[in-house]
């Protein structure tokens, strides 16, 4: 029971990290193009939510270690940890695992569980090859270069009343105008937290390899 609860917590923060990883990655490709080719342009045509996600197929992380190096590492040991290599958290699980089965005689247990493993193995290492060992299918949008955008910085004081607030801000009083560059947004400090740190705990886990 308690090897089969720290499976499930592992996978449940890795699926998580995942997740969290995409998201990222598309937020990061504002400012590419991709180059599309007959045949992932005919996997595109079958979309149906082609417009809902801007990653669904594999071809679109193709070489993005060149674009993005660290949270293309993020993403390698998160999926190093479905795999359940060593010392990712996700082998700990799988060996916790196979060893609650063992001890209870469940060989053809254990053996359907290894065989799925190197199963799935295969399509996780296919992507890792995909991010690492290809180039990259996008290019920087040209258009971006001669963009200007702009933002107000408004000093809101917590103490003051709304109806204060609200002509404050009718008179547009304290709004400090900037100007930026579209290569100067970063991904939400929120959510690269989130998968620092979850990225951490999945490969630091070997300095604390119990349930």
């Amino acid at each position: 029971m308690q090897a089969c609860i720290f499976y499930i917590f592992q996978y449940t923060i890795s699926n998580l990290n995942g997740f969290l990883i995409l998201l990222s990655i598309g937020f990061f490709l504002y400012l590419y193009v991709y180059q599309e080719n007959n045949d992932t342009r005919a996997m595109r045509d079958r979309l149906v939510d082609e417009n809902n996600s801007p990653i669904q197929l594999i071809s679109q992380i193709k070489g993005y270690f060149y674009m993005n190096s660290f949270i293309s590492i993020s993403l390698t040991i998160t999926l190093l940890s479905f795999i359940g290599i060593p010392p990712i958290a996700g082998f700990f699980a799988k060996q916790m695992i196979l060893s609650a089965a063992l001890d209870r005689n469940q060989l053809f247990l254990a053996l359907i569980a290894i065989l799925t493993s190197v199963i799935g193995a295969a399509y996780y290492l296919n992507l890792i090859k995909q991010i690492f060992f290809y180039k990259s299918d996008y290019n920087i949008n040209s258009s971006m270069d001669n963009i200007t955008l702009a933002a107000y910085i408004v000093n809101h004081n917590n103490t003051m009343s709304n109806e204060k607030q609200e002509i404050i801000d009718k008179k547009e009083i304290n709004k400090e105008h900037i100007s930026f560059k579209p290569n100067n947004i970063t991904i939400n400090s929120a959510l690269s937290s989130a998968i620092s740190t979850i990225t951490l705990l999945l490969s630091l886990f070997i300095f604390i390899p119990e349930e």
